[in-house]
């Protein structure tokens, strides 16, 4: 099937975190549609497009996100779509008898620093795109949950409360900017490929918080019984569904979070 079947040649898209992971896949698929991509991040990703604009960015500041989508504005004069993709997963307990106050265990830090970097940024992009968007009358903003945020998930209590509240927000923004031809939906991504943020430290604190050795949780991953369809999810396979919200064919469909897991629940 044609790229042109979506439709968004020359569409201004943000992408918060999309030079990693997730993230990235989306801003290949977007570019692969001839869309003009932001990539709002810490960190550079190795894309060499002429469509592709970096802009080095920290997600959780006010300031720093206004003075980026005011350069964007500057640019094009218009935004036409958000990806709320940074995020941040630190496995942790909320109770560790076995070493309380430990590594593991949940601190302030840890709570401030994964809400900060998964829903504060949130608000903070939806807000200052979302003034533009209003004016424009029309545009689509897309916030990446999690099927944790849906089912919760052991030792990802707080991440999957973050995604949780990303559940609400699209929900509620969906009602509010409706009025103005704002779309508002959700991707909610389950058991994935491996990408490079599925770091040897990542994988050591959630194996500890569910009580297993990192080879035990290795296996897991390769474990399709929890799958009807019988395997881990394509990072493409997500960036499919978030270009084709992005898009005009998915014009009536807006205040919902989709799963892409698979089929995977807790049934």
């Amino acid at each position: 099937m044609s790229n042109d079947w979506l439709e968004l040649e020359n569409n201004v898209i943000v992408v918060t975190g999309g030079s990693s992971g997730i993230g990235y896949a989306i801003v290949k698929e977007l570019l692969g549609h001839g869309a003009n991509v932001f990539d709002l991040d810490l960190n550079p990703s190795d894309f060499d497009d002429e469509r592709l604009n970096f802009i080095k960015c920290d997600v959780t500041s006010g300031a720093e996100v206004d003075v980026a989508i005011e350069n964007i504005i500057a640019k094009f004069g218009h935004i036409d779509g958000l990806v709320n993709n940074a995020g941040i997963n630190m496995p942790r307990l909320l109770v560790d008898s076995q070493n309380p106050h430990g590594q593991y265990e949940l601190s302030e830090s840890a709570f401030d620093k994964m809400f900060a970097v998964n829903v504060k940024s949130t608000f903070l992009l939806s807000q200052a795109v979302g003034r533009y968007m209003a004016k424009q009358k029309q545009g689509v903003i897309v916030n990446m949950s999690s099927e944790a945020g849906l089912e919760g998930s052991q030792g990802q209590s707080i991440y999957s409360g973050t995604k949780g509240a990303i559940n609400g927000l699209t929900r509620s923004w969906a009602k509010e900017l409706g009025e103005f031809n704002i779309r508002v939906v959700g991707v909610a991504p389950g058991i994935m490929e491996a990408t490079g943020l599925r770091t040897p430290a990542y994988e050591e604190a959630l194996a500890y918080s569910r009580h297993k050795t990192v080879d035990d949780l290795r296996a897991g991953y390769k474990s399709t019984t929890t799958t009807p369809l019988g395997r881990s999810g394509h990072l493409y396979e997500v960036a499919d569904l978030v270009s084709y919200f992005l898009s005009k064919r998915a014009s009536y469909i807006t205040g919902v979070t989709t799963n892409v897991a698979g089929g995977k629940s807790r049934g």
